[in-house]
């Protein structure tokens, strides 16, 4: 398995039956695809979609159904649309259990960097802010490195997209919690040893005494 489904596999195994769950664009949007049988949750994509399906197959994608990011996604029976007025009401007003979304930095008190990089063209600044801000729960699916760095970083050099911690980041090689702000290793991926996950992270990780291995 690849590191992006591996990473939307085990993130799906956090959604419960009844739940109204926003999903980002990228490796977020992939949680759909794994989500477990026999659990039934409503996904939000905030450009105004409830009730988001798996990805289409290549070819069976309707070009008025896309996530915030203008990419492909399915709509299941009784799904609903609506307008942006709508969409962050749900969002700023509290009502999303859950918020999965990408990142390009997380420190190690739980804050989140996810939306530009100084001096790169972003189209805005989109629902990310408000997604952190006003969701009950936030979830970052995220590879721990990029070009030999570390993503998990001491200190964020890049925009902050919330002072607010984030409540769990899952990378390809590990489960990261951030109880009373401090980054702290609950699970390693499969084959993945606590040195290697340590030796790959360049924030300050406490090892919970009951690091246990992934489950996938």
């Amino acid at each position: 398995m690849d590191a992006q489904n591996q990473i939307a596999r085990r993130i799906a195994q956090e959604l419960r039956s009844g739940m109204l769950v926003n999903l980002g664009i990228g490796i977020p949007t992939m949680v759909a695809n794994h989500l477990p049988a026999g659990v039934h949750v409503y996904f939000q994509s905030e450009n105004g979609l409830m009730g988001t399906g798996p990805v289409p197959e290549r070819g069976l994608n309707h070009p008025d159904l896309t996530d915030a990011g203008g990419r492909p996604v399915t709509a299941l029976p009784g799904a609903c649309t609506f307008d942006s007025a709508i969409s962050f009401g749900l969002i700023r007003g509290g009502h999303l259990d859950m918020t999965v979304l990408g990142g390009l930095q997380v420190n190690q008190q739980g804050q989140l960097a996810n939306w530009m990089i100084p001096g790169k063209m972003v189209p805005g600044m989109g629902g990310a802010m408000d997604l952190v801000t006003g969701a009950k729960r936030v979830v970052v699916a995220m590879q721990h490195t990029a070009k030999g760095q570390s993503k998990v970083v001491k200190e964020v050099s890049l925009p902050l997209t919330s002072v607010r911690r984030i409540d769990l980041l899952v990378t390809e090689l590990a489960v990261i919690a951030f109880p009373d702000g401090q980054a702290t290793l609950m699970e390693t991926a499969p084959g993945v040893s606590v040195e290697q996950v340590l030796a790959a992270t360049e924030a300050t990780l406490l090892v919970s005494p009951d690091v246990k291995a992934m489950s996938l």
